[in-house]
């Protein structure tokens, strides 16, 4: 029972360095109650290990769908037209966002999908 314990805990360590990666300036106190609250999501869903990455590769495919949204709020907030290293930093977090978000939603579609054909090829008929 201790073995998805320890996967959520690891599991909203990597959630929380993905956000603060993609957040950048993350404080302390909100990176800390990310990750208890993460954690404490991850041990109460993730039953078995492959359930808590199964979950915690979904939040990762989430924070990286939402990084070029971000990006993009924040330069439009900032000034009313964007410079060219402005427009370079949008294209570079679209083209990584989409790529890492399409990667973190397969592989966790990819393990739910698993999950749900280990579930069926296990019931008697």
């Amino acid at each position: 029972m201790w073995k998805p314990r320890l996967n959520a805990v690891l599991g909203s360590l990597v959630v929380t360095f993905g956000f603060w990666l993609f957040w950048g300036e993350l404080p302390l106190e909100l990176a800390v109650a990310m990750a208890l609250g993460i954690g404490a999501f991850l041990a109460w869903q993730g039953t078995t290990v492959a359930i808590v990455w199964a979950w915690a590769t979904l939040l990762l495919g989430m924070e990286s769908l939402a990084w070029p949204v971000v990006t993009m709020v924040r330069i439009r907030m900032a000034s009313a037209e964007p410079t060219e290293q402005e427009m370079g930093t949008i294209l570079t977090a679209v083209l990584f966002g989409l790529f890492s978000s399409i990667f973190w939603l397969t592989f966790s579609y990819g393990i739910f999908k698993r999950l749900g054909n280990l579930g069926q090829e296990s019931r008697p008929e």
